[in-house]
Formats: structure tokens, C-alpha cells, sequence
């Protein structure tokens, strides 16, 4: 007899506390040594539709569903007594009549009334002292399968009492239908809804239904008690176990050149640059994969991910690097130099600059020209001489420069340089520069991959940088980045310093971690479709989510009190509804206004960790941070707090713009970091400011 076990059992033993757990294990181990053992109390679901379902108790509240044939033995569900027998009471588990892969199939008259139930808004009231501001309906209600033929939607797996509501379902409708279809039938009308292409499936025969690929993706064959113990230590996590066909065609892919996967907030193109690099560190057990993006406490998530995907002990995590662009930079420049780099602080920066600029004779120099300049064109470009300060290219800078203008400015800048260098001080630019100069030429590389998350917001120094480091050959550069959530950088030609990913870029349009209301509410922010410098359209219509939640709250409070009182509220009716406190994020635009938010976690009385650069805060706790740190993060729920007219856009960012072009790019930026902060929710999204708000929120409204 063949032991198995289901994701919808994994899945639903992490909802049970840490204690209920523990015994549900020590029950599963038990059925596993003796599945006949007559203290474990197995008794047949008489309600259910499916004579195989059987409960085995655990203790006088916890029920394990297994279902049990003369051939197999399978785990499928675990919950309290009565949601136990629920569950099973309204399923089935069968093969399908058209693919043959066995499936869990929810009994169709049980969820009738599911649209009616969902919850279209908050309960709870925010108070006198606050308004609301209504979220327009969408433009337009069609439906997505309607011209799909019953032969078809059976070709993917819909089971057959299901297509009439797939064929009548509209966007919103299919969403409260996806969660209670096999996976396979949700995932391709999903990506048929993205695309308008229904991707069938080879025909596939096979003598053992469970044989199926559909049917191996959400039940493992356990083998022994080694397999077991792992198998429920580390729960089926769908980011890990399942790659959309979309995104499994760019983990596997071989491409001659540099490569980019792109996509809006959660369609998971760190899930695609995870998987990659654990595939290309599988390839051959003596290479090098770095994974990298642009924060430490992302490259700590990204770390924690290989390690579940791989296996913590696995040969493949010792293969894979993972470290920001900082990080890899510095380690690799101490390995050069063997020393650390004296990284010169902005403030020193800043004082010889200005010393500097007052030492130049004729009128003032305009200080925040100065030092936009210096940053984004001086040090970013690691210029050394007049000559190459007038061959830079200036895109992302609306002013010509002046042979006169250049002229006056170089020496300042040349007496900066000179003052670092003397003083054995290096910019972080200066950094990757070192590093590139001394990898360029050579032949062998510290690296045979690259894989880069967040790519985004590369600088030039970044990138050239990588490119250094990256062998010649095939699949050396992979980049997953979203223009649309570029928040730190100005935009410049990639194809200038030699990467092009024409003919090697996709764009992922299915979102699996933000509702469908909070990504729809979100994505008015931006356009439609976002244009790089070297032309390339990254399209962002046509993506869908894979789950329906609460319409987001927009709401603009009297005062900041009022507002805190308000955010408290959202707080507690989360927590109310079981959500921990470590799955709850509230960001503000800066730290000036970080008081704002720890005064509205403090007023539920639950304790409040503040995210830096290098921790996200503590299990048991409410985060709280600036947007810049949401970066790559996620939350059950989220509150962006504090978004009033003076904050978002931040005035003191447009006060200090010194070109027509930068300030263009300020806006950008800044409506992108409001965006980011607001796709880090998965469920509930709650935005709110001091009246009269920033004007990003009533493009939420639009």
C-alpha cells in the first residue's frame, strides 16, 4: 500500500497552532509505522459523497481526513472536528474523465452562495473624523471564458460539473470559482485570461491515475519516515513546488545572451530568478551561481528561499551565492585588494563639494545642480578627466551642458576626486569600478551565473559591474525587474554598455500574491505600459490575480490623531480575523512621520518593530518602516499611512530638483514608491493622510 500525501493536507496543518501540530505529526507518523492501528480511531465520513474518506482522531478536537482505497493511503486534510468533517463531507477525490490525473474535486452544490459571502468591505466603523473615498468600479464586466467550448475546458482538466460556471464566470466571479477547481484547470484559465491563449495539454496515459504529472504536483508518494519528517517540516509552498507554465519557460530556457523576465508587483519574478538559479546550480557540481539584488534583507529572503527549495543541506545551496550588489561588490574588492574599502560618507562628499564650489571664482554654483551632477553623472559614470565629463552620455538630464558650464564645474569635481583618493577614501561607484576594471579583461570570472532579482533599480555603476564579473557564453546575465517599481535609480541605456535583451524578455501577467481589488486599485497609479530608454514596452495590461479580498480603504482624516485612530481600528479587526501581528505592515513616506505609525500600533496595544536595513523585525510584532524598505517585502495586510499633500511626493525631493527632466523623474520615483509600498499587501489594504492627501491618492479613485 502506496503512503501519500496531499498539499491540501500541508496547507492546512500550517493554519493549526504550533501545539495542535506537533500532535497531528505525532498522529501522521503513528499512521504511517501501522495505518491499521486500532488506537488511532478511524472511522468512515458517512455524509461524504466519497465512500473512501475516513477521520482519524488526534485528540478530542483535531481530525485527520485521509482517504483510503485498498491501494493507497492517503493524508488529505487535518482541522478542527466539524471543519474536518466539512471538508470531506463537500469533496471527492477521482480521476478526471478526459486527462486521467486524479484530482480533489469540491462537490459543486456545496458552493453556490460562495460570491454572495465574500466580504466586499471592512466591518468597522473609522469615525467621525475621517472620509472615505469611494474606489471606482471597474470600466467594464465581461466574460473571460465565454468563448471556450465544454470539449475544451475538459482538455485542461475543469471537472465536468463545473463548466457552466467557468464558461458564465467574469473576472471577479472566476476568482471566488479558482480556489475550489483542481490547480491545473485554475492555472491555465488563468493564464488563458492573461493571454487569450488556452494552452492544452499533450494527451497523457498512464495505468496509475496518481501517475499523472497533474496528479504528482499536489500528492507526494512518502517513502519512509525520513521523507515523512521533512515532508512536514518544510509544507508545501506553492512559490516553491509550482511554476506557472509561463514562468517554468524562463527557468529552463537556455539563452545565448542576456536575458530579462519582467511583470507588475507578485507575478513572481523572484519565484523565476530563485528557481533559475537553483537549476543552473544543478547543472554541473562545480559551478558558481550568484544570486543578488539590491538590499541585504532581500538577499536574506532570497537566501531563505534557495535553502527551501534546495534543501538546506542540499549540494545545490553551496553553488549559489546570494548577496546584494553592494555585498558581492565589497567581498570581491577585499578579495582584490585584500583589504575592505573606506567607504567616503555622503556628508564628506557633500562638504567637498560645497568647499570646493565656493573656492571657484564668478558667481555661486548652484548647489543642487552640483550635486545631482556629481551623483548622477560624476560618480555614477566614474568619470576621471575633463574629456570623458564632456563625452558622457547625459540621458535622464533634460540641460545641455556648455563647454563654459563644463569647463567651470570640472575642477570641482576633479578636486573631489583628488581629495578622496588622498585621503584613501572610495565611493560606493568607486567600489564597483575597482572591481570592474580588474575582472574585465580577465578571462576567468568569480562566476559561470548571474541571476539578478530587483533589477530594476541597477545604477551604471551596477551594472557595469555585473557585467565584469559574467563569463562569455550562454546564460550568463537573468534579470527579473519591474520599470514599474524602479524607485532608486535614473533611468539609462542598458544596449549602451552592452546588454540587450532583445528577442530574451518576457513579461509574467499572472499575480499570485496581491488580490484582485488591491492590484486593480494599485496599478491606476501607473500606466498601462512602461517605456525603458532603449525603447523596450514593458505592457502591463492583462494581468490577473489568482484571488478575490476586501475593496482597499482610502480615506482622508481632520488631522493626524484622527488618522491613527483610524489605522488602529484597521489593525485590530485584522487581528480580530486571526491575522498575526507579524503579518501586518504599516509604511510611512520617511522617518520624520515614522511617529504616525508607531502611535497607531501602539494605540491596539500590540508591540511594534521598526524594519531597517538589516532585519525585517521580530515574530509577534507589527512592522513598521519607511517605503523605500518595502522593497520585496509582503504582508497579509498593509497601511500606508501618512500620505499627505506635503509628504507624497515629498517636497523636499522636488525642492531640491535641479533639471526639468529629474523633476519628472522625482514624480515617477515617487508615485512608483507609493505603488511598491501598496502591492506589498496580499489582503487588506488600508491608504490614509491628513486632508487634503497626497493627489496620488485620488489616483487611486479614477
Amino acid at each position: 500500500m502506496e503512503f501519500r500525501i496531499a498539499d491540501s493536507f500541508t496547507k492546512s496543518l500550517t493554519r493549526l497552532s504550533r501545539d495542535e501540530q506537533k500532535a497531528v505529526k505525532a498522529s501522521v507518523f503513528d499512521l504511517q509505522t501501522n495505518p491499521e492501528s486500532t488506537g488511532l480511531q478511524l472511522h468512515r465520513i458517512d455524509a461524504s459523497k466519497d465512500p473512501n474518506f475516513w477521520s482519524c482522531r488526534v485528540n478530542r478536537d483535531i481530525r485527520i481526513i485521509i482517504h483510503k482505497t485498498a491501494s493507497s493511503f492517503l493524508l488529505a486534510y487535518v482541522d478542527h472536528h466539524d471543519q474536518a468533517y466539512a471538508w470531506a463531507e463537500r469533496r471527492r477525490i477521482e480521476a478526471h474523465p478526459r486527462t486521467g490525473a486524479v484530482q480533489i474535486v469540491e462537490v459543486r452544490e456545496r458552493v453556490e452562495e460562495i460570491a454572495k459571502r465574500r466580504a466586499t468591505q471592512l466591518p468597522f466603523d473609522l469615525g467621525d473624523d475621517i472620509t472615505t473615498l469611494p474606489i471606482a468600479p471597474p470600466l467594464a464586466v465581461r466574460k473571460l471564458f465565454a468563448a471556450l467550448a465544454p470539449d475544451d475546458l475538459l482538455s485542461i482538466g475543469v471537472p465536468p460539473d463545473w463548466l457552466t460556471d467557468v464558461t458564465a464566470a467574469t473576472e471577479d466571479g472566476f476568482l471566488d470559482l479558482a480556489p475550489h477547481l483542481p490547480a491545473e484547470a485554475g492555472e491555465a484559465l488563468l493564464e488563458y485570461a492573461s493571454s487569450g491563449i488556452l494552452k492544452k495539454p499533450e494527451p497523457v496515459v498512464v495505468t496509475d491515475p496518481f501517475a499523472h504529472p497533474d496528479a504528482q504536483r499536489r500528492f507526494r508518494v512518502i517513502e519512509n519516515v525520513e521523507e515523512l519528517e521533512r515532508a512536514l517540516e518544510l509544507p508545501w509552498e506553492q512559490w516553491a513546488i509550482f511554476l506557472h507554465p509561463s514562468q517554468r519557460a524562463f527557468v529552463t530556457r537556455t539563452f545565448s545572451g542576456p536575458a530579462r523576465v519582467a511583470g507588475s508587483a507578485g507575478t513572481g519574478k523572484t519565484v523565476v530568478a530563485v528557481h533559475r538559479a537553483a537549476r543552473l546550480a544543478a547543472s554541473n557540481d562545480r559551478t558558481r551561481v550568484l544570486l543578488t539584488t539590491f538590499s541585504e534583507p532581500l538577499a536574506a529572503s532570497l537566501e531563505r528561499k534557495v535553502k527551501v527549495l534546495a534543501g538546506d543541506a542540499g549540494s545545490v545551496v553551496p553553488r549559489i551565492t546570494v548577496a546584494s550588489f553592494v555585498g558581492i561588490a565589497r567581498d570581491l574588492y577585499q578579495l582584490v585588494h585584500g583589504r575592505s574599502p573606506q567607504i567616503a560618507s555622503e556628508d564628506l562628499v557633500h562638504g567637498l563639494l560645497t568647499k570646493a564650489a565656493a573656492a571657484e571664482p564668478g558667481p555661486p554654483i548652484n548647489e543642487r545642480f552640483l550635486l545631482s551632477e556629481w551623483k548622477h553623472v560624476v560618480d555614477a559614470w566614474q568619470l576621471k578627466s575633463a574629456e570623458g565629463y564632456a563625452d558622457v552620455p547625459r540621458l535622464g538630464r533634460k540641460n545641455r551642458m556648455g563647454k563654459k558650464q563644463r569647463d567651470r564645474l570640472w575642477p570641482v569635481f576633479a578636486h573631489v576626486i583628488h581629495e578622496l583618493n588622498a585621503r584613501g577614501f572610495v565611493t560606493e561607484a568607486g567600489v564597483f569600478q575597482s572591481v570592474t576594471d580588474h575582472y574585465a579583461a580577465k578571462a576567468e570570472k568569480p562566476f559561470h551565473h548571474i541571476v539578478v532579482d530587483e533589477a530594476q533599480d541597477l545604477g551604471v555603476p551596477e551594472l557595469r559591474f555585473l557585467i565584469a564579473i559574467a563569463p562569455a557564453g550562454t546564460d550568463a546575465l537573468f534579470f527579473a525587474g519591474d520599470l514599474g517599481q524602479r524607485i532608486f535609480q535614473q533611468p539609462f541605456s542598458w544596449k549602451a554598455l552592452g546588454v540587450n535583451v532583445t528577442g530574451r524578455s518576457t513579461t509574467l501577467k499572472v499575480n499570485y500574491r496581491t488580490s484582485h481589488q488591491i492590484r486593480e486599485t494599485a496599478d491606476r497609479l501607473l500606466p498601462g505600459a512602461v517605456v525603458d530608454v532603449d525603447g523596450r514596452d514593458e505592457e502591463r495590461k492583462g494581468t490577473v490575480s489568482v484571488f478575490n479580498g476586501p475593496v482597499p480603504i482610502v480615506v482622508a482624516a481632520a488631522d493626524a490623531a484622527a488618522e491613527q485612530t483610524a489605522v488602529a481600528k484597521f489593525i485590530d479587526a485584522a487581528l480580530a480575523d486571526g491575522v498575526l501581528p507579524e503579518e501586518i505592515g504599516v509604511f510611512v513616506r520617511t522617518r520624520e512621520v515614522m511617529s504616525r505609525a508607531r502611535a497607531a500600533v501602539n494605540a491596539t496595544g500590540r508591540d511594534v518593530s521598526e524594519i531597517t536595513l538589516h532585519r525585517i523585525g521580530g515574530v509577534g510584532t507589527v512592522r513598521i518602516g519607511v517605503m523605500h524598505l518595502a522593497k520585496g517585502l509582503e504582508f497579509k495586510v498593509v497601511a500606508v499611512m501618512a500620505c499627505d499633500d506635503d509628504v507624497l511626493p515629498l517636497k523636499a525631493r522636488l525642492e531640491a530638483v535641479a533639471d526639468e527632466t529629474e523633476l519628472d523623474d522625482v514624480f515617477d520615483t515617487e508615485r512608483q514608491l507609493f505603488y511598491v509600498a501598496c502591492t506589498r499587501a496580499r489582503d487588506r489594504l488600508m491608504v490614509s493622510g491628513v486632508k487634503p492627501g497626497s493627489q496620488f491618492m485620488s489616483d487611486l479613485m479614477r
